[in-house]
């Protein structure tokens, strides 16, 4: 059941019903992170600072319990994460659900005492940079809907340690959303597999291969220098013998002439794009080597065959550099309708960006000033507790719209205008958090008094998961060639 087709009164009941399943999950301090939440969904405007939330009417403690709440509050992550994955879930048009997993940082430069930061990548802050900045990364995972929209149902996220194998830590993240998924009733068997879309910054065949046995599909995007292989030609009679070939004829996406006919092809007239030409070759994988990630594979290293999919649009809106997306689908035998599913499922990826939009820039999830990274998670789920409670609220809210506002129907209301009327639709539900009982704030620290008690400086991880120290890539240096990647 999608949350826009159920009635009013189903949709109430689902948001009364998730409001008490959070405060169930709080095991610690739950009266204080359950005001909090409800203040960061009522306050008016962006959330510029944490201390401001102890001033809105919905948090009825002082600015003490807001923060004693992140520091020494508890949080039952898995029975929040099965909450998550029990609620309606948005599907594309023939049903199956499509998933989509991004990292995005929490950016701490200059918070020299806190812990776990590691390196996060950056792009944009400088003509064609990469910088690597300190900062504690969070890999989400999202449901995304069909259509042009700004709404995702977020499902899990987990703070990336210093050193930690993306790869690893993606396909078990996967795999839990995937089983819980499942456990909710919201896969059975004989429905479309769970396609899980993916940028360029992730081995799309390695996690396809770690996955081998959920029902999941893996689509992710690959680098314009890549190198594939055909599959292993039949076997021909050789007098002087030698071993039989493992693979085949090389798939090279810069040189066309190695491309061969294609298995499908499909042209779509769209709006911003133009024309967008999609092609499909069936049956190719990477080359693997024993080194990376591969070093300590046991047995022969496998043959990861898929579809490569190369999308080619006629503009762009911005109007910047025309150049064709390379994708890599896990399935094979791909049909027309399949290589249109795929294309434009992976252009629904981009609404995950739109989601840590609204958290950083409205909701202020990296606005804190934390330095416990216990406490970063715990402020992280938060974070995402309340953007439910917005989509859950989706149906009932009203359009609350500025005067130089054209009006909007419900069903195109964005996060950010539901939360407007949130107050009015949390004054209509009880609120499980009990009322505050009267205290005297602590002495605190002698005026005058020097603090003897120095917090611990900590380094940014720089150790990888193969145990090297971290060096900047070469492909992230500005002016170097591109180089061909089997």
């Amino acid at each position: 059941m999608s949350l826009l087709t159920g009635g009013r009164s189903e949709s109430l009941r689902l948001f009364s019903r998730f409001r008490s399943d959070f405060y169930a999950c709080l095991t610690g301090r739950s009266d204080a992170l359950f005001e909090l939440t409800d203040a960061l969904l009522c306050t008016e405007g962006p959330v510029k600072t944490l201390v401001d939330l102890a001033l809105a009417p919905e948090h009825r403690r002082g600015h003490g319990a807001l923060y004693g709440g992140l520091n020494q509050g508890r949080i039952d992550f898995d029975r929040l994460r099965r909450a998550l994955a029990g609620l309606p879930l948005p599907r594309a048009a023939d049903g199956r659900l499509v998933l989509a997993v991004d990292v995005s940082p929490w950016l701490r430069p200059d918070a020299a005492t806190c812990p776990d930061r590691s390196f996060c990548h950056t792009y944009g802050r400088g003509q064609n940079e990469h910088r690597m900045i300190p900062g504690w990364p969070y890999s989400v995972v999202a449901a995304l809907e069909t259509g042009r929209t700004s709404w995702t149902a977020v499902l899990d996220a987990v703070r990336l340690e210093p050193g930690a194998d993306v790869a690893a830590v993606t396909t078990a993240q996967i795999r839990e959303v995937t089983e819980r998924i499942i456990a909710a009733g919201q896969w059975q068997k004989g429905d479309p597999e769970i396609l899980v879309v993916l940028d360029s910054g992730y081995d799309a065949p390695r996690i396809a291969h770690l996955l081998a046995g959920l029902p999941v599909q893996i689509l992710g995007r690959l680098r314009s220098d890549r190198v594939m292989r055909r599959s292993t030609p039949p076997r021909v009679y050789d007098p002087k013998g030698g071993r039989p070939p493992k693979h085949g004829g090389e798939f090279v996406f810069g040189d066309p002439a190695t491309w061969g006919t294609e298995q499908a092809v499909t042209t779509t007239d769209t709006r911003l794009y133009g024309k967008a030409t999609a092609q499909a070759w069936d049956r190719l994988h990477p080359r693997l080597t024993r080194r990376a990630a591969w070093l300590d594979h046991d047995g022969p290293l496998p043959i990861i065959e898929g579809t490569v999919i190369r999308l080619a649009v006629e503009k762009l809106p911005s109007g910047g550099v025309n150049k064709p997306v390379w994708l890599w689908w896990s399935a094979t035998a791909a049909t027309s309708q399949d290589v249109d599913r795929c294309w434009q499922s992976f252009l629904r990826r981009f609404d995950i960006e739109h989601t840590f939009r609204l958290f950083k820039q409205t909701l202020g999830w990296t606005k804190p000033r934390l330095r416990d990274s216990a406490a970063a998670d715990r402020w992280t789920w938060l974070v995402i507790a309340a953007h439910t409670q917005l989509r859950l609220a989706r149906p009932l809210a009203t359009d609350i719209r500025r005067p130089w506002e054209r009006p909007t129907p419900p069903s195109k209301l964005t996060p950010a205008r539901v939360r407007r009327g949130f107050r009015n639709l949390c004054a209509k539900t009880p609120s499980p958090a009990r009322a505050p009982k009267p205290s005297q704030p602590g002495p605190g620290r002698p005026p005058g008094s020097k603090n003897r008690r120095s917090a611990t400086r900590h380094d940014v991880g720089r150790v990888l998961a193969t145990g090297q120290a971290y060096s900047r890539p070469a492909h992230h240096k500005v002016g170097t060639k591109p180089r061909r990647v089997g």
